[in-house]
């Protein structure tokens, strides 16, 4: 297992970093997708008490990769903020780390189902964005895609361990397109068998695992469990793509 690993996707040379972030060299591009910077403050409003401690943690992470990569730009996949008022919810301290990291580099933010507009003053933003040979959208498109880079799914996958079942987010690709796990502390994820996920792939496609420690782990999905049956067995599968 490797805290990094390279990635060719269309021609493009990419560092997948275990910590759940895109870096591509040729570039200086830092890409990472659902943020959802707020999200304990969107739900607090909404009457749910949860620690409002996710927006710093996921600050934080942040900070290594920028300090690790040095990027020129940082790219936002989309959902950077639980709400389109996510950036006025912060708490005053976490809104200033925030306008330090939006010293540091260039940002860009994709419109996401979540935040549809960018923070004033912090970059600038895009329905989806084409940089070369590759194109980097919150949503994947349903159609085989070559060079797509997404969010949104917040893919993670199983994986039987010394006798245990061990959950965690994860990089899926078929070597034609990139889904990017979900980067804030606070969110959850959907199983790379659920439809929504599995049926965006027309071959068969890997997984890279994301540790605790930040190593990652590269593994053929076939190798995963919750392996979808045969339709013989009866059972049925849930999906659920609205991943939050």
């Amino acid at each position: 297992m490797t805290t990094s690993s390279a990635f060719s996707l269309n021609g493009q040379d990419l560092v997948l970093d275990g910590r759940g972030a895109v870096f591509w060299p040729g570039r200086r591009l830092l890409v990472v997708a659902d943020l959802h910077l707020a999200k304990a403050e969107a739900l607090a409003a909404a009457g749910h008490l949860v620690p409002p401690y996710d927006a710093r943690a996921t600050l934080d992470r942040l900070v290594g990769l920028l300090n690790d990569h040095r990027p020129d730009r940082v790219l936002s996949l989309g959902d950077g903020f639980h709400r389109s008022d996510g950036y006025g919810r912060l708490a005053a301290e976490d809104r200033a780390h925030l306008d330090r990291l939006a010293e540091v580099c260039a940002w860009t933010w994709i419109a996401g189902n979540h935040d549809p507009r960018a923070p004033a003053g912090h970059g600038s933003a895009a329905a989806e964005l084409a940089v070369g040979d590759l194109v980097f959208r919150h949503v994947p498109a349903p159609a085989p895609a070559a060079g797509e880079v997404a969010g949104h799914l917040h893919p993670r996958a199983a994986v039987r361990v010394r006798g245990r079942v061990v959950v965690r987010p994860c990089f899926a690709t078929d070597g034609h397109r990139l889904l990017v796990p979900a980067f804030g502390a606070y969110t959850g994820g959907l199983d790379v068998w659920d439809p929504a996920i599995a049926r965006l792939f027309a071959r068969p496609f890997d997984v890279l695992l994301c540790g605790r420690d930040g190593k990652l782990r590269r593994l053929p999905a076939g190798r995963l469990e919750g392996r979808p049956r045969r339709a013989s067995s009866g059972r049925k599968r849930s999906s659920s793509a609205d991943c939050n």
